[in-house]
């Protein structure tokens, strides 16, 4: 089913926000709850950034990227990270064609809108960075040729919080690429009986065509919605907000290595992104502090005694935010 355009005459801003209420709308129909989670992965997709999702197996972290993907009529792939997988299965390789003798270049997954990499932990980090110089510049360097990736592009990684067997640390340099680092909880009890009611009344979570999912905008919408963005203004108290932030985390003593300069211009991409989604012309603060933990807290290190005492990069950060000043 082709999407139906949006309504024209619409201002960009309030565009981007018919969009979202369009595209979780459609989501909705096999998602219970994760009201947030949507919306930041949405907000990812509009501010042109990849998203690492944490979250125990069986909470919907898949269906989410399937779904979401659908809804904006993008080409979706999925790579199960293994301690086996080779960069040449993410970014293709060369076979040789016995028809033609000669070789020919096979595209791997990564050619895609929505890459999904499933627990991406799971794979040795020279697999790991096979994404980096896609995630970075969309595009891929493959047996002497430069090929550029899809417009739209953007990378949807999972990873097992608990599960530490058989896994690898993502390097420093890989995770600070994540404009959001997204944690997937658990339903509450209202959401998980909504779940199971469905379930029991024949709806295949799994299944989006039977859920009745479609296609409600195309990627030329989502572009559009990318460039609401230099649409919304930022008042310069509410910049130099988000640039405090970030220098706080440098100063804290809890903090070994604090978040460089690209923390800042995610973090202010990021909340120019969701104001636009809001349907607000505008950033304000809140927005900013809303945004802090999923944009900054991967980027941290800790130091030796907060590592000690058992806290945790979110708790610390948490921190850092409430000792800023908010502008008013």
């Amino acid at each position: 089913m082709m999407p139906e355009p949006m309504s024209p005459g619409l201002n960009p801003v309030a565009a981007a926000h018919t969009l979202r209420e369009q595209v979780l709308g459609e989501v909705r129909k096999v998602v219970v709850g994760q009201d947030e989670v949507l919306e930041l992965m949405l907000c990812g997709l509009i501010a042109g950034g990849h998203l690492l999702l944490e979250g125990v197996p069986g909470v919907a972290k898949t269906l989410m990227a399937r779904a979401l993907s659908r809804a904006v009529s993008a080409d979706f792939k999925r790579i199960q990270f293994t301690p086996d997988l080779m960069p040449a299965d993410i970014l293709g390789t060369s076979v040789f064609d016995l028809k033609t003798q000669s070789f020919v270049l096979v595209r791997g997954p990564i050619f895609t809108d929505l890459l999904l990499a499933d627990e991406i932990n799971r794979a040795p980090a020279k697999t790991q960075s096979a994404l980096l110089e896609a995630m970075q510049e969309r595009s891929v360097s493959l047996e002497g040729r430069h090929s550029a990736l899809s417009p739209l592009f953007t990378v949807f990684a999972t990873q097992n919080p608990v599960e530490s067997e058989g896994t690898y640390p993502l390097p420093e340099a890989q995770l600070d690429r994540f404009l959001l680092k997204v944690e997937v909880g658990y339903p509450t009890e209202s959401e998980e009986d909504a779940i199971l009611a469905a379930v029991h009344a024949g709806q295949e979570p799994g299944n989006l065509e039977r859920s009745d999912v479609r296609s409600v905008v195309g990627p030329e919408q989502v572009l559009e919605a990318r460039g609401a963005l230099s649409q919304v203004a930022v008042e310069p108290p509410v910049l130099a907000y988000i640039r405090r932030l970030v220098q706080a985390t440098r100063v804290s003593p809890r903090i070994r290595l604090g978040a460089g300069p690209r923390g800042g211009v995610h973090l202010l991409l990021a909340s120019k992104a969701l104001a636009a989604l809001r349907g607000r012309p505008f950033v304000t603060p809140d927005d900013v502090r809303f945004l802090a933990g999923p944009v900054l807290k991967h980027r941290l290190l800790l130091s030796p005694d907060a590592e000690l005492d058992g806290a945790t990069p979110a708790e610390v950060l948490r921190e850092v935010v409430h000792s800023v000043e908010v502008p008013r």
